[in-house]
């Protein structure tokens, strides 16, 4: 009985089985039917894409002309090579995304695009987090090309870094140090940092002091170095060289000397140099002494100019240091990151013969 009732239950069981089956041949039926009609909707609408691709392929040829034949970008271009390219860029993109959409547009296809514009802006999102301080670079050396801070050849502190502009890429500000070094500084850091141009303005003033004693007259050592400063070469005549007391001791004075030097003539440290020099000389030709540091007893009586050596009347050269200009022209050749920097934007100096 057992057995019986066992091989009674097998066929009731199948049964789902069965009917699935049977319902198979209905299931294929409906999918050749869809594949089908879709088929014969492609082909009906075979003109249409053939329309569409036209379209894109219009808008490419479109973008690409009119970005040739702006006359806006061309003087762009003139002023900053960078950002005429990026601007012809964006407007090729414009006007070929125009030409995409309306060619979804004419296949009922808008819902696919905003889709995917959904997707890009997730997508977007997470490589803008991820990728921040390449983004942060790429923004301020576009920033950067925009203003035009400094131009190749420009002399310039950024931060605590000082040397002569090479380059400026699109991740970074190349700098030749003043010791014929290669440095890389991040845009993001140069946009934020403070920047010395020393370059911008040709007219540059140096300083320096000296010590006077105290049975000389201030009044007189002033007026000597200012001569003397007056009568070097690469010192400007206006502004005027300058003198002032700085500080007082008891056992004398702290004098300042001031000028001005034109940088595209003469070197700022090789005329200060010669400035001092100078006035020195000016000041033991006139009797002027230092204060003494020491005490000391006179037993015999010495010339004014005893133990010091006789300065020569030939002038030291003051032209411009040309010692980096080879090494930035040669590295500014070299730099493979695409410069931004436009080498005749205002404030650059033009290398010229000493």
């Amino acid at each position: 009985m057992k057995l019986r009732k066992a091989s009674l239950a097998l066929p009731a069981m199948s049964l789902p089985g069965i009917a699935a089956a049977a319902e198979l041949p209905a299931q294929f039926g409906k999918a050749f039917e869809q594949v089908e009609a879709k088929l014969v909707e492609l082909v009906a609408n075979a003109p249409l894409l053939v329309l569409a691709i036209a379209i894109v392929l219009l808008s490419l040829w479109l973008g690409g002309f009119a970005s040739r034949r702006m006359r806006v970008l061309t003087r762009i271009s003139r002023s900053n090579p960078y950002m005429d390219g990026l601007l012809r860029s964006t407007v090729k993109t414009v006007i070929a995304l125009a030409g995409v959409l309306v060619a979804l547009n004419l296949l009922n296809a808008t819902a696919l695009v905003s889709a995917v514009l959904g997707s890009a802006g997730v997508v977007g999102l997470v490589l803008g987090f991820a990728f921040k301080d390449i983004a942060e670079n790429y923004v301020a050396g576009v920033l950067l090309s925009l203003r035009q801070p400094f131009a190749p050849g420009d002399h310039v502190r950024i931060d605590s870094h000082e040397g002569k502009v090479v380059a400026l890429t699109s991740r970074a500000t190349v700098l030749m140090t003043m010791d014929g070094n290669h440095l890389q500084l991040p845009n993001g850091l140069v946009f934020k940092s403070v920047l010395l141009n020393y370059s911008r303005n040709p007219k540059r003033r140096f300083d320096f002091e000296t010590n006077i004693g105290a049975r000389t007259s201030w009044h007189r050592a002033m007026d000597a170095g200012v001569a003397a400063m007056a009568g070097v070469d690469g010192v400007l005549a206006q502004p005027a060289p300058s003198a002032l007391i700085r500080s007082l001791a008891n056992d004398g004075a702290i004098l300042q000397f001031s000028g001005w030097v034109d940088q595209t003539r003469n070197d700022l440290g090789r005329t200060r140099s010669e400035a001092m020099r100078r006035v020195r000389k000016a000041f033991r030709e006139a009797g002027i002494a230092p204060p003494e540091t020491v005490s000391k007893v006179v037993l015999v009586r010495t010339e004014t100019d005893a133990g010091h050596a006789h300065e020569t009347e030939v002038p030291r050269d003051t032209s411009v240091d040309r010692a980096l200009d080879a090494q930035v022209g040669q590295a500014r050749r070299i730099e493979d990151g695409g410069d931004l920097l436009n080498a005749q934007a205002p404030g650059n100096l033009p290398p010229q013969s000493p």
